[in-house]
């Protein structure tokens, strides 16, 4: 029995390691732009999981209401993730001819498209 708690103690402390080291390698490799992106992430994921959370929990009277609001917060979420990925610049050879402001111009104006058809749905 004792060996299973080391064994254990052993996986927590080698996981708590491997969380502080990305920790630590996030923020000194990451640029402010991409850390900006990274919290608007976090934002509308936490948005999303609030807004199915309190599904779940009042029903689905106004069922087209949830399901515009949920495409809505999902569509952000994905054209956020389009927009970390074309303005990383890791990712400059594979997105050579998309320049980080032609990157968020489409990210605008296809957000403005997503709002505009999830408002339109509401009914």
């Amino acid at each position: 029995m004792p060996r299973v708690k080391q064994q254990q103690q052993q996986q927590a402390v080698s996981t708590a390691t491997a969380a502080q080291l990305f920790w630590t390698a996030y923020q000194k490799d990451t640029p402010g732009s991409l850390k900006l992106i990274d919290v608007y992430l976090a934002y509308i994921m936490i948005t999303g999981i609030a807004q199915f959370v309190y599904m779940v929990l009042a029903g689905t009277f106004p069922y087209n209401a949830f399901l515009a609001g949920f495409i809505s917060t999902v569509g952000s979420f994905v054209l956020a993730v389009n927009l970390r990925i074309q303005t990383n610049s890791e990712n400059k050879s594979t997105f050579s001819s998309i320049s980080p402001e032609r990157a968020f111009a489409d990210f605008v104006v296809a957000s403005l498209l997503l709002h505009f058809f999830c408002v339109h749905s509401l009914g």
